[in-house]
């Protein structure tokens, strides 16, 4: 029986997974639960030396858990015990660079095996100055949500090949801030950096609706779902704040002092792992934290803005993506 506060994950042996930003924080963490119930899975990560050292631990075993994950929830169950753990693999994979995208992608695919679990996990936040991909993108714009767009479009042919197959895109309680700015996607006449995280995040979780709604039109048999971590400890919450910056940041620094306002990245990896392997699961589904504000807690169903599910918006997002990104998506 899984701990209070945890969930247990069925038996996933012979299913392929690809986990983004695998090898640190909500994304290791997910691709450690997925092993242990019996996945096989490919983590990706932009630095080669974080990369091995990350798959080193999910070869040995060793999550390397922090000490408060523990004393909030114990060790958490994956599966049943008779459960052989699958095998962990690393690939490179920079989202903010759409060659190293569709390299990564161009392999999956050619080597003719399905692929079951698709996890747009990786991320930057709140990037302080303005800085751009290098294929001229806003920073968090270009890899939270044109990254993923472009992975899983070029990814959508292995996707195919599997009859369960399921794309799990993280979002963030910080769409609700989010606006599409459809005259200046890249921030270039005024650029404020929650504001452009809320706008990549707004997009994350309209690219999962969109996803859903052409996958029920067309018929590619992927199912797309959505989800969000809460308040969640990670590296994410430095990396992105911090870019560039002498000392942290001292909202986030705050923030993370307020008892019981933040989760581990351990809880914040379960509505990402739920969406992936509940059977109730529908297409376009959104799960974040039960708690209060959805900040920490069991997973459930989250709420979300309303212009999230806008079709014309839905619709011009998806067609400015494609342009942008040169992925195009299957029209029949």
């Amino acid at each position: 029986m899984a701990k209070r506060g945890d969930i247990k994950l069925p038996d996933l042996t012979g299913r392929r997974a690809v986990v983004t930003g695998g090898n640190s924080g909500l994304g290791f963490e997910t691709a450690r639960r997925l092993l242990a119930a019996g996945a096989d899975v490919t983590i990706t990560a932009r630095s080669a030396e974080k990369g091995a050292e990350a798959l080193r631990r999910l070869q040995s075993g060793a999550a390397g858990r922090s000490g408060d994950a523990e004393r909030e929830s114990g060790s958490f169950e994956a599966a049943a015990a008779a459960v052989t753990p699958g095998t962990p693999s690393l690939a490179s994979l920079d989202l903010a660079n759409l060659g190293s995208v569709r390299r990564l992608a161009d392999a999956i695919v050619a080597d003719g095996h399905p692929l079951d679990l698709l996890f747009n996990n990786a991320g930057v936040m709140a990037v302080p100055r303005r800085t751009l991909t290098d294929d001229g993108f806003e920073l968090q714009f270009g890899t939270n949500h044109l990254g993923h767009f472009a992975l899983t479009g070029l990814l959508l042919p292995a996707l195919m090949r599997s009859d369960t197959a399921r794309v799990i895109t993280m979002s963030s309680i910080m769409h609700w801030i989010g606006r599409i700015d459809f005259e200046d996607l890249q921030s270039e006449s005024k650029y404020n950096a929650w504001g452009a995280y809320g706008q990549s995040k707004l997009a994350n979780l309209m690219f999962a609706k969109e996803l859903a709604r052409r996958n029920a039109t067309l018929g590619w048999g992927v199912l797309s779902v959505a989800a969000h971590p809460g308040f969640s400890r990670t590296n994410l919450q430095s990396s992105g704040p911090n870019l560039g910056r002498a000392k942290p940041s001292r909202m986030m620094s705050a923030m993370n002092s307020v008892p019981k306002m933040t989760q581990s990245a351990e809880q914040g990896a379960l509505p990402e792992l739920f969406a992936a392997t509940n059977d109730e699961v529908l297409g376009g589904d959104y799960f974040g934290p039960s708690g209060p504000v959805e900040l920490t807690g069991e997973p459930n169903f989250a709420h979300f803005a309303r212009r999230a599910e806008n079709e014309k918006q839905l619709a011009l997002l998806w067609l400015r993506s494609e342009e942008l990104t040169g992925v195009h998506f299957p029209t029949d």
